[in-house]
């Protein structure tokens, strides 16, 4: 197969971390073709969506006491081609959130991938409808007590039945911009006043679930289906878990009631397109479902002695010869 993937400039990229190059690396192994290019290299003509496109070459990263290890030099790349992405036998669009305009028109270009050819993941019209934020709250059984508001009276009349709550800013990604409200706290007005842009972005709004301490659990879904999960839990001081905010991970299993939550997911994720996600689950609730770029790979294989890249290019491998070009 040909396997495109739209990546934030590889230099970038983490090797050891992020999950784009797990997927590279196990189509590589796998005997496929790897290229890539990035969202504004994107183009529409002739009816069709185009790129320009990089072969590359990837040195695997090692597991060496308990890490991953990567060469100084752990890519290369070939000349950059113009090519239509239907030529692709799948397009992988892995660019960073926040979606932001230019985002959103490179998912416009991706709508005009015939998708008789090349499969899409995740889907265009798919990450246009799934805010990773908003996108949980059509799940009414499986999140904590939640609003959406901008209006500072809306809010604190949440805050005071709840007790204590969690505001989570829309757009943002790694944890950037989440609060702990406290109804006490003096600078109520101020950080609402600041989260919203006074009253003009609304914010969501959840109960605090005191599970919290123990963790922010990651499941990653294939096609609606848990393959692998990995804890990450606070230090210090800080409230949040997410990795790129100091969270250390940590071995999990995905429980029943996580099963539970997965299986109502399902049927809607593969009616949008959903094909690769990242769920984060806090004490038995949803609490975020995340598309654009999904992590969390290289922490579970390391702990696991897993290998969820193949699983991920095995299941394309399958669709594929299930649904010829």
């Amino acid at each position: 197969m040909k396997l495109a993937f739209i990546i934030d400039p590889i230099e970038r990229l983490d090797p050891g971390h992020d999950t784009s190059v797990a997927l590279m690396e196990a189509a590589q192994a796998l005997g496929h073709e790897v290229w890539i290019t990035q969202a504004n290299l994107l183009s529409v003509g002739d009816g069709k969506a185009w790129a320009l496109l990089e072969p590359v070459q990837l040195t695997p990263v090692q597991l060496v006491e308990g890490r991953w290890v990567a060469e100084s030099r752990w890519f290369s790349v070939g000349d950059r081609v113009l090519q239509p992405l239907e030529a692709m036998d799948a397009v992988f669009m892995r660019t960073d959130p926040p979606v932001t305009v230019p985002y959103l028109y490179a998912t416009y270009i991706l709508d005009y991938i015939d998708p008789a050819k090349t499969l899409v993941i995740n889907a265009p019209n798919g990450l246009r409808a799934a805010n990773e934020k908003m996108y949980a709250l059509q799940f009414k059984e499986a999140i904590p007590e939640t609003i959406v508001s901008a209006d500072k009276q809306v809010i604190r009349q949440f805050l005071e039945a709840k007790g204590a709550a969690i505001l989570k800013p829309l757009g943002n990604k790694a944890g950037e911009g989440i609060l702990f409200l406290d109804p006490s706290d003096r600078n109520f007005n101020s950080l609402i006043e600041l989260s919203t842009l006074q009253a003009r972005v609304p914010v969501m709004v959840q109960t605090y679930l005191p599970a919290a301490k123990e963790g922010d659990k990651r499941i990653i879904l294939l096609n609606g289906e848990p393959i692998g999960s990995v804890n990450r839990i606070p230090t210090g001081k800080e409230f949040r878990g997410n990795m790129a905010v100091g969270g250390r991970v940590a071995q999990t299993e995905i429980t029943q009631r996580e099963r539970e939550i997965c299986a109502q997911l399902a049927p809607t994720l593969q009616r949008d397109g959903l094909i690769f996600v990242g769920i984060d689950v806090i004490g038995g609730y949803l609490t975020e479902v995340n598309v654009t770029s999904p992590t969390g790979i290289r922490e579970i294989d390391r702990l696991d002695g897993t290998r969820l890249g193949y699983q991920v290019i095995e299941w394309v491998e399958k669709f594929r010869s299930e649904n010829p070009a």
